[in-house]
């Protein structure tokens, strides 16, 4: 039984946004509290893996409000280059006030893989505490990168306008967001975690 009232261990308005509709396809009514609700910070994502970042999020929420938690990181994966940005996909975006501009991101990317292959894949852990037990699932949707100066819509949020999933000629930021909660990372390891 899903709670009815959970944290989703976030600042993220986009992934809060992203799971309300998650947890509706679902058929579940449930009230997610996040990081802005209990006057939060997140806390610093030390990790080396994206089931370390995950972790630290899950524990410090569960610590903080005593609400099962749920928490995930995720990122872009580029093989052509070691699978960067990888588990830093967002510092890649962060500028030296800690602004975070994707078009710059995906400029770095297109600097480093020059001709090279442009598939990536998104890739998420998920990791659900329920007070009693810690349960994960994982995710990924794999796809190809367009060109930093070829973003193509402004749904979604992150590397969204720049991935094209395996099928489909359009990105995540042009997709509908049932068509892409139905195909992305996150959505693939909420249902697998529903499962659990």
């Amino acid at each position: 039984m899903f709670p009815s009232q959970f944290l989703l261990a976030t600042s993220s308005v986009g992934k809060a946004i992203e799971l309300r509709a998650m947890l509706k396809n679902q058929g579940i009514d449930a009230e997610i509290k996040t990081y802005a609700d209990f006057g939060l910070i997140a806390p610093d994502e030390t990790g080396t893996t994206f089931h370390d970042n995950a972790m630290i999020k899950c524990m410090a929420g569960f610590k903080a409000t005593n609400l099962p938690t749920l928490a995930d990181d995720s990122g872009l994966c580029v093989p052509a280059i070691n699978n960067q940005p990888g588990v830093y996909s967002a510092d890649w975006a962060e500028d030296t006030v800690g602004n975070r501009d994707f078009t710059r991101a995906m400029q770095r990317i297109d600097s480093e893989l020059g001709d090279k292959d442009r598939s990536a894949y998104f890739t998420c852990t998920l990791l659900f505490h329920d007070g009693i037990t810690i349960h994960e699932a994982e995710g990924r949707v794999t796809g190809r990168l367009l060109k930093a100066n070829e973003a193509m819509g402004d749904n979604g949020h992150g590397y969204d306008p720049w991935f094209v999933p395996d099928g489909y000629d359009q990105s995540f930021g042009v997709l509908s967001s049932d068509i892409k909660n139905s195909l992305s990372h996150r959505g693939r390891a909420f249902e697998k975690l529903l499962k659990l």
